[in-house]
């Protein structure tokens, strides 16, 4: 059994907001993280409860439905003032760009100020970031968010680590990584050996760090070598918005464009410009999705010179345009 130091006696209280089509993994790993601390520690460190706007059950993104325990208003009638929530976990997933909740951005705001740490799993960033609460703080948000997210908000910094803690705002970006930003807010609580033994029960190889990215490198991710075509590729994913054309790219990594287009034919089986067309049309269908943005300014936002241009290649890519991928997505 760990030793229980004399000020820390007092379990953390965590209560979970659920948002509706929130990520099961993201808000499991958080939830897990906490139970095993627990557990291993072998007294109550954290007590938590599941938290709903009206109490009643909400379905996750996978479609599995959850019962919350109770209802915010309850929440608060149950902690009172000297019990609010140490700690409120906002857990969200898709379609958190369409989601507006004055009650729910209140509550929110209620608790920062009477100074409840607010954490955010996977694009619960978004929600906070909607109530006002991530002005003047750093962030994370899952990369499929990343480009919507700072088109919507382009004061607040946001980045591609793994998770950030900044003073009393806690984002991660999704997945296994509440895992890993839980057990960074449980070393700084609690030591280094209970953070291990949670690990070590989870299976995990090593505890990663807020700096580590989210994203297999490209070496990985596609499954190439070639140090040059791995340099073209992330020249072309750092300049979606003002595209460059293939004599500039080709200069930049010490090759002909003759040069670069075999090697973009040989390992990847495209041309360079297919293939960075590909890319800016990917990132156009993650604004469509993620964000409402007009049209005409994803166009542009992609390296488009005009709107038109911009739904032709859409539809060629994808077989509609992108008016229609919108109305899909809103209808969905």
């Amino acid at each position: 059994m760990i030793p229980q130091s004399p000020d820390l006696e007092r379990p953390e209280s965590v209560a979970f907001l659920l948002i509706p089509n929130f990520s099961l993994i993201a808000f499991s790993s958080a939830m897990e993280a906490i139970r095993i601390a627990n557990r291993v520690a072998d007294r109550t460190l954290y007590e938590w409860t599941l938290v709903s706007k009206d109490g009643g059950t909400v379905k996750a993104s996978n479609g599995t439905v959850v019962s919350a325990d109770m209802s915010m208003s309850e929440a608060f009638r149950q902690q009172g003032p000297r019990r609010r929530p140490d700690m409120v976990v906002v857990c969200s997933g898709l379609g958190v760009e369409r989601y507006r909740d004055p009650e729910v951005f209140g509550w929110l705001r209620l608790l920062e100020r009477q100074g409840t740490m607010l954490i955010a799993v996977c694009t619960g960033a978004h929600v906070l970031a909607r109530a006002g609460l991530l002005n003047g703080y750093k962030c994370v948000i899952h990369w499929e968010n990343l480009g919507s997210f700072r088109e919507t908000f382009p004061e607040i910094v946001v980045s591609s680590d793994l998770f950030e803690i900044d003073r009393t705002r806690c984002t991660c970006s999704g997945g296994t990584s509440a895992l890993d930003m839980m057990l960074y807010l449980i070393t700084r609580r609690h030591g280094q050996t209970i953070a291990t033994r949670i690990s070590e029960q989870c299976l995990m190889d090593r505890i990663r760090s807020p700096d580590d990215k989210q994203r297999l490198p490209l070496r990985a991710r596609l499954g190439i070598h070639n140090p040059k075509l791995i340099a073209s590729i992330e020249m072309m994913e750092s300049n979606l918005s003002e595209p460059l054309d293939q004599d500039t790219l080709a200069g930049y990594i010490g090759l002909s464009r003759r040069q670069l287009e075999r090697l973009f034919r040989k390992h990847l089986g495209k041309a360079p410009a297919h293939y960075y067309l590909e890319l800016r049309l990917e990132r156009a269908k993650h604004l469509l999705y993620q964000s409402e943005m007009p049209i005409v300014d994803i166009a542009l936002a992609c390296g488009f010179v005009s709107a038109s241009h911009f739904s032709k290649c859409y539809r060629e890519q994808y077989g509609r345009s992108p008016r229609e991928e919108r109305v899909r997505v809103n209808i969905g």
